[in-house]
């Protein structure tokens, strides 16, 4: 018989396969950059995966004009509130303004009783991002708020730096866009093996040392384990990106509730703004996200037109 042969799993370009620092992660924004007065990412938090009842009204598909079901994944948007100003020359931070003393920050960070309202700006800088955190406490799952650096799609960034200062900042500040990316950690499933870390297949009953395991941890020279050997460790809890999610819809609680009657499973009910994405998200309930404008927006996807009519649940 033939030798079986296939590929390996398990990407190379995921190194090393650690633990993430932090839940968050930093974006690179120069390519997520939008001409409108907005922001190019928000702050969510999973609630759960649920079903939703649609009209298909995308053009020349099988199910063009009908009423179908798919299976969607809610996220919850609170609004969110400027800690700092962080302003940039060449990529660097060459200064730091905090217009924030919020009181629910303390349990994050060293929060200064001291503000300050922009009065003084650096000279020279050619970039201002900002660090925003969210208000959390709004919704059901914790108090604690997140933060995150989020850069400004406008052409004076200084003045709407200063219009939203001590102003809560609504999902409505994100670009229309009907793709988005989320950025975030997946589901943290600890120590595992080869076996289930790397798709390797069973070992025959006749070989040594092991079934769980791979054939052969490398040559005698060079006289090391590489990096490129299937062996065990952390698996779960890194950092990836889920690309080009159509939305399906968005909007707040007040005016459309899309809560089961018994809420959503280890999550609760949604209490604020939210949005509903066709598919799948990394991380379980209550995973805080990055909601940010698509890197490589898909042709194909953005073709798709559907209808939010309801969710069903029990």
């Amino acid at each position: 018989m033939p030798v079986p042969k296939r590929p390996r799993f398990g990407s190379l370009q995921f190194y090393p396969r650690k633990r993430a620092a932090k839940f968050l992660p930093r974006v690179n924004w120069a390519p997520l950059s939008d001409n409108s007065e907005s922001l190019s990412g928000f702050i969510a938090y999973k609630a759960g995966m649920a079903t939703a009842v649609i009209k298909d009204s995308t053009d020349k598909v099988q199910s063009a004009g009908k009423i179908i079901s798919i299976p969607v994944t809610v996220l919850e948007i609170p609004h969110m509130k400027i800690f700092s100003v962080r302003f940039y020359k060449h990529g660097q931070v060459i200064d730091e303004t905090v217009v924030s003393n919020d009181k629910d920050l303390k349990k994050v960070l060293k929060v200064s009783k001291a503000t300050h309202k922009l009065d003084k700006v650096p000279e020279g800088y050619d970039d201002i991002r900002v660090l925003v955190y969210s208000l959390v406490k709004t919704t059901s799952i914790k108090k604690t708020p997140d933060l995150a650096e989020i850069a400004i799609n406008s052409q004076d960034k200084l003045e709407f730096v200063k219009n939203h200062i001590d102003k809560e900042l609504s999902f409505s500040l994100f670009p229309k866009s009907s793709l988005v990316d989320i950025r975030g950690l997946t589901k943290g499933k600890g120590l595992q093996g080869p076996i289930k870390r790397f798709g390797l297949g069973l070992k025959g009953h006749k070989s040594e040392k092991g079934v769980r395991r791979p054939g052969s941890l490398g040559p005698w020279h060079p006289a090391r384990v590489t990096f490129r050997t299937p062996m065990a460790g952390q698996m779960g809890l890194f950092t990836r990106i889920s690309y080009n999610l159509k939305l399906i819809s968005s909007g707040n609680v007040s005016e459309k509730d899309i809560n089961p009657k018994s809420g959503f499973q280890n999550y609760g009910r949604v209490k604020t703004s939210y949005i509903i994405l066709k598919g799948s998200v990394q991380g379980p309930q209550k995973r805080q996200l990055l909601v940010t404008l698509p890197l490589k927006p898909s042709k194909a996807k953005l073709k798709n037109k559907y209808e939010f009519l309801e969710i069903i649940g029990d």
